[in-house]
């Protein structure tokens, strides 16, 4: 039956056209902007995923441009341990040279004091964008290095701690700490002296003045290339005579070397006084050094003074300690940067991931959406054919009037 109410065949064609239309509208969004989901409407799970992972990628950048200033600022550090290092190195060589009586131990004095100064000018300039690692202002300082997000949602950072180094010179005090002690220096806080094998003995005797030291000083001894510390503390300095609770704890560090042939005794006779024996196959070279509280790492360098022969041999021990110090300084500022440069490197590479994550999500298949763009086109075109047949139908009928 023929109606010219009702063209069935015309609905029919113009449904088929507005379906072809609206997928025809989608593939040319997909080529147009590369996204099969770029919006909520095109798939919102997808969609919401998606936008996620992209603000991690941001937060991603964000860790990269902060480890990038991190190990800019450790590397900075680590130029200027190895720096000191350097001059500590050549200062030892003066000392060493100060060894020999026919010298000029003054011009020799003078060489170390340039060579402290250049040590404080580098451990100054040591700084990126402000801050210094090596001044000795700060402890610890985090370098933020990864965001951290669980599958309830909930995001956190974690950061890499790297640890400051201390190699400033300054907060000297000079206090004749080892005043009575063999070997000792002109200003009195350094003593140094040899222990031949199987016969060597010397005595190093701490102040026994009760307000020579307070919490904090610190006095080391290095004997035959180790090195034993103690810390003067509140309890230490509160005692009727603190030069022999440091002299006391000070032997047990010794003690705890477990130096060959090496025998400390103390002698409550003669308060702060320890006597050294070297009953081993190997000379021991014995040197002592006083540290002020809160003073710089590297303070014990303004109490070496090879004016005189007693203060070379003192000084040709401590300045291994100061050594020792940049380069563990410079090792611990290293590892710090090697780990940085790792965590960078990783975080580059999950950067990359993420986003390649994203583009599987909703990424446009481009070959596909050629490919289905052509065929649209020509629906299209044969919908558009058939919607003009169908709409013809109805004049047909006029033709059973003529």
């Amino acid at each position: 039956m023929s109606s010219i109410l009702t063209n069935t065949s015309s609905t029919v064609a113009l449904q088929t056209l507005r379906g072809i239309n609206s997928n025809l509208m989608k593939t040319q969004d997909q080529i147009s902007t590369g996204k099969s989901v770029s919006s909520a409407r095109d798939n919102a799970a997808v969609w919401a995923i998606s936008k996620v992972m992209e603000a991690d990628v941001k937060g991603f950048k964000g860790i990269s441009d902060s480890l990038s200033l991190g190990e800019s600022t450790v590397g900075v550090a680590r130029q200027a341990a190895e720096s000191v290092t350097d001059l500590l190195t050549e200062i030892k060589g003066k000392i060493v040279a100060a060894q020999e009586d026919n010298v000029d131990r003054a011009k020799i004095q003078t060489d170390i004091d340039v060579l402290r100064s250049q040590i404080n000018t580098v451990v100054g300039a040591a700084q990126f964008n402000g801050l210094n690692l090596v001044d000795g202002t700060q402890n610890t300082v985090d370098v933020l290095a990864s965001l951290d997000r669980q599958s309830n949602g909930t995001v956190s950072t974690s950061s890499i701690t790297v640890t400051a180094q201390d190699l400033s010179t300054g907060a000297y005090a000079a206090k004749n700490i080892f005043g009575a002690s063999d070997g000792v220096s002109a200003n009195g806080d350094t003593a140094g002296f040899q222990l031949d094998n199987a016969t060597g003995t010397g005595t190093i005797e701490i102040d026994d003045g009760t307000t020579a030291f307070v919490a904090g000083d610190k006095v080391n001894v290095t004997i035959g290339g180790k090195t034993a510390s103690y810390t003067a503390s509140a309890t230490d300095v509160a005692a009727t005579t603190p030069s022999d609770m440091v002299a006391v704890g000070l032997k047990n560090a010794i003690d705890a070397l477990g130096i060959s042939g090496l025998t400390v005794d103390y002698d409550s006779g003669t308060p702060g006084t320890l006597a050294f024996s070297n009953t081993g196959a190997n000379d021991l070279t014995v040197s002592a050094q006083f540290k002020n509280a809160g003073s710089g790492g590297l303070s014990a360098l303004s109490a070496i003074d090879v004016s005189t022969a007693a203060g070379a041999s003192a000084a040709l021990g401590n300045i291994e300690t100061l050594i020792q110090t940049g380069i563990d300084a410079a090792a611990e500022f290293g590892s710090a940067q090697s780990r940085i440069d790792i965590q960078n490197t990783f975080v580059s590479k999950l950067t990359d991931s993420l986003k390649a994550g994203i583009g599987s999500l909703v990424d446009a298949n481009m070959e596909e959406a050629s490919a289905r763009l052509q065929a649209l086109q020509v629906q299209q075109q044969l919908g558009i054919q058939s919607l003009s047949i169908a709409n013809q139908a109805p004049q047909n009928i006029l033709a059973l009037f003529r």
